[in-house]
């Protein structure tokens, strides 16, 4: 078989099995990661799933997925939130990376800064899947809908500064490889470029009289550029970000929701859905059956930390129930924790063993909260009424 009968194959399975995940309020592209994890059990296709081609297709998946990051930061919604949401978001991703630092350091043996890292990026949110939900029960707008959204947009402060931090960190764990020169002068010539479109931006104001098409051209062609130019200090995923960051402010606000929805579309219809098989492929499933209560562990500390982190933040704004309801939806990971953790992988940072029960971890949170969620969403509405 070849990769184009193989990817046919994957995508009408992603069809088939995101069609039954959406009805359960799940990201349909997780359908993805599934298919990744039942290959990792038996692949008859690893001819494929190890070629070049394959993990070029993934690692451009990955490069998206972060542009996608940085090109969806709204820095104004963030400055506006209140104290409470301030607060709320600090507290509950500290509490929770209290819980995870030690676990990460004395029983993986992870270094120091690895657990501090990972502990701060597995205490963040992934606040996409929980506003589709939000949204169908009417609870956009209420209190606890708005603390979500807020703490959601907040903690990606956190989750883009830990990436920037990983990337740093790989750059130099492979920096006897490269000359130290040419990595400086890359990360250089990045913010430089980056500041240069923050910079123009009344220029950008251009940009608006322009077709949609030689727009998207000129997003690919920046895109590609701050990889290229990243790739030379092991910082190709930076420039990514940065790419991102740069282009949403250069971009006139018109112009910037049409092509929005275009890279969207390349990005999680094709990529993306790769990135993920790829990431569900790579995981250790004997050690996963072997080990099953450190996953369990790892769910159980981080699922209690953030019950008892919304609780001690909202219990008197929100109320008991709310501040648990919050704890429930603050437990969701999704697609920034999963980069962060592949890009450590990919480098040798984290062994195998622990990039499996992370990713486990994720994908059993991912599953199982977004159901539990609109559960209890629809008694709170019924009981309301």
């Amino acid at each position: 078989m070849n990769i184009f009968l193989f990817l046919s194959i994957v995508f009408l399975l992603i069809f088939l099995v995101g069609t039954l995940l959406k009805k359960l309020h799940i990201p349909w592209i997780f359908a993805a990661l599934i298919i990744g994890f039942m290959l990792a059990l038996y692949n008859p296709f690893e001819e494929i799933t190890s070629s070049f081609t394959f993990n070029f297709l993934a690692d451009l998946g990955m490069y998206l997925l972060l542009f996608m990051i940085g090109f969806e930061l709204d820095m104004k919604e963030m400055k506006s939130n209140s104290k409470f949401i301030v607060a709320s978001s600090f507290i509950i991703t500290i509490i929770g990376a209290l819980f995870l630092i030690p676990l990460f350091y004395f029983l993986f043996h992870l270094d120091l800064i690895l657990s501090i890292i990972i502990g701060l990026s597995f205490s963040t949110v992934g606040e996409a899947i929980l506003i589709p939900i939000l949204d169908e029960f009417k609870e956009v707008n209420t209190p606890l809908g708005q603390t979500i959204i807020g703490i959601g947009t907040l903690d990606d402060i956190i989750e883009i500064s830990t990436l920037i931090f990983i990337i740093f960190l790989v750059g130099e764990s492979s920096a006897g490889n490269f000359n130290v020169a040419i990595i400086i002068i890359s990360l250089f010539i990045l913010f430089i470029l980056t500041a240069f479109f923050v910079k123009l931006k009344k220029k950008g104001k251009k940009f608006k009289f322009m077709n949609i098409e030689t727009l998207f051209f000129f997003v690919i062609f920046t895109l590609f550029l701050f990889i290229g130019i990243g790739m030379y200090a092991e910082a190709g995923a930076l420039g990514a970000l940065l790419a991102g960051i740069g282009l949403k402010t250069f971009l006139p606000q018109e112009r910037l929701k049409l092509i929005e929805s275009e890279v969207k579309l390349i990005c999680y219809g094709f990529f993306a859905p790769i990135f993920f098989l790829y990431v569900g492929l790579s995981m250790n499933i004997k050690y996963l059956i072997l080990f099953p209560l450190l996953i369990l562990l790892v769910v159980g500390l981080s699922f209690g930390s953030k019950l008892l982190g919304s609780y001690i933040c909202g219990v008197k704004k929100l109320g008991t129930r709310d501040s648990l309801i919050l704890g429930i939806g603050m437990s969701i990971r999704f697609s920034t924790s999963l980069v962060l953790v592949t890009i450590l992988y990919k480098f040798q940072l984290i062994t195998l063993e622990f990039f499996s029960i992370i990713i486990a971890s994720s994908m059993i949170f991912t599953l199982i909260i977004p159901i539990i969620f609109s559960i209890i969403l629809s008694g709170r509405n019924n009981s309301n009424h």
